[in-house]
């Protein structure tokens, strides 16, 4: 079979897959770079939303840690935070923050809160009293112990909840799109009944979630050096 009659018949085949809305890999290889900005996107809308979130769950989780009393208030307003639906959440926003990256942020770093700031308050008061009492010994300040004694052994349940975090904003940043923030949900809506298109960027999506699991797991088996000896 000649190199020409070979081509006729794979953009038969591929029009024919085309008109099905089915799996076409001949299209997805053509096609593949229509998923890079919407992938870019995606990763910027996790990223900097779990690096605000964690960094206000710290902050808020070192108060609670200090000041027991308002661990409760905390959790409960995180929690309502937590339980709004997503949807409505990208839409209510918008009428006061606009469309765009903003609202989506407010949204998404939201939804990290509870899960990190309860992480982190459960790694510090699971430290062991005698060893908070062995570095007061010492003569460790309560600033000294928390620093170099509480979060040191508080690291893999932080990172726990951080890896939990992440993995969920990758799923919900599916969503921005509602708020006119793009990501790779605005490419899997675009068509969402051909099939191609739906696997590449669903996959594009589950891949990064895997990546930056992986990621934070490396660097909790880095920090944390006693946990391999121990295994």
């Amino acid at each position: 079979m000649s190199l020409l009659a070979q081509v006729q018949i794979g953009n038969r085949a591929s029009d024919s897959c085309l008109a099905d809305n089915g799996f076409c890999p001949d299209w997805i290889a053509q096609n593949f770079d229509r998923y890079i900005t919407p992938f870019t996107e995606h990763v910027y809308l996790t990223l900097v939303s779990v690096g605000i979130g964690f960094a206000i769950s710290f902050g808020l989780a070192l108060l609670a840690h200090r000041r027991r009393w308002l661990t409760g208030p905390i959790t409960g307003f995180t929690g309502v935070l937590y339980t709004i639906p997503s949807v409505a959440f990208f839409l209510l926003l918008i009428p006061f923050t606009g469309r765009g990256y903003l609202s989506a942020f407010i949204a998404l770093i939201s939804y990290t809160l509870l899960i990190i700031f309860r992480n982190i308050t459960t790694g510090l008061r699971n430290v062991p009293e005698e060893t908070k009492d062995a570095a007061r010994g010492m003569g460790l300040t309560e600033r000294q112990l928390l620093w170099r004694v509480e979060l040191p052994l508080a690291v893999p349940e932080i990172l726990a909840g951080l890896r939990i975090a992440t993995t969920t904003t990758v799923g919900l940043a599916t969503l921005a799109f509602f708020a006119g923030a793009g990501g790779l949900g605005s490419q899997i809506y675009t068509d969402i009944n051909f099939k191609s298109n739906v696997v590449v960027a669903g996959g594009l999506a589950i891949a990064l979630a895997a990546v930056l699991d992986l990621i934070v797991l490396g660097v909790q088996r880095a920090v944390t050096p006693w946990q391999r000896a121990r295994a």
